[in-house]
């Protein structure tokens, strides 16, 4: 992680176990999320370790998605399998709901 970075929006995580998570470094000024994108955010926890929170973008809102309070420096590791089912509930969704668009327009037909 760059220094004085604190957040990150996932671009890709990978199916793999000990895989690498595709992210773009945020700025403070973070635009707001899109549906399913994901953003982490990340702090010094008061002991050791780090507090890292997970927000997932909705039609119009963002939701908390996830806190993993003191993890440890590779955190990374730790958070990529929830990230790894919500990228992949969220791409089914989309997919449900365009299938779903497709069969209501061929009905109009």
């Amino acid at each position: 992680m760059p220094d004085g970075v604190r957040g990150a929006l996932v671009q890709r995580v990978s199916p793999r176990y000990d895989g690498p998570l595709d992210v773009t470094w945020l700025t403070a000024e973070a635009p707001k999320l899109t549906l399913g994108r994901i953003r982490l955010r990340w702090e010094p926890a008061s002991r050791a370790g780090w507090n890292v929170s997970a927000h997932l973008g909705l039609a119009t809102t963002e939701v908390h998605l996830a806190s993993w309070p003191a993890a440890p420096d590779d955190w990374p590791r730790l958070v990529r399998p929830t990230l790894h089912e919500v990228t992949g509930l969220c791409a089914a969704l989309a997919f449900a709901t365009d299938a779903l668009d497709l069969s209501n327009r061929l009905a109009e037909v």
